[in-house]
């Protein structure tokens, strides 16, 4: 919540840079009282696209926490999967994108990211 003002309307933008390689764009996507959904994407050029990351998160402001609600091509992600599943989706894979998220946040906060704000 550090990333995305706490002005922050429906629509609006803010451009991550980690460095001239790696920038990425938030978009709040729905605001309520407590909470907000956002996506998180990797605008890289030189990655295909399907390599980019693509988060949709949802923020809890009164908590001051952030959960993935979707990831990649995952639109609704399980607290648990049997496995193996059709899907090959890990036991664990709400854990791990939620993980990563962390790990991303870390990274935009500790490495001097710059953002720009778009409307």
């Amino acid at each position: 919540m550090r990333l995305l003002p706490a002005t922050a309307k429906v629509g609006e933008t803010v451009s991550v840079a980690i460095s001239e390689e790696v920038l990425f764009v938030l978009r709040v996507l729905e605001t309520a009282p407590y909470t907000w959904h956002a996506s998180i994407e990797q605008c890289s050029p030189n990655l295909p696209s399907f390599m980019r990351m693509r988060l949709k998160v949802r923020l809890y402001h009164d908590v001051r926490m952030a959960e993935v609600c979707a990831s990649q091509q995952i639109f609704a992600l399980r607290s648990s999967y049997h496995y193996p599943n059709s899907k090959m989706h890990h036991p664990n894979e709400k854990e791990q994108v939620n993980l990563f998220l962390a790990e991303w946040l870390k990274c935009c906060l500790s490495h001097g990211f710059s953002t720009v704000k778009q409307i």
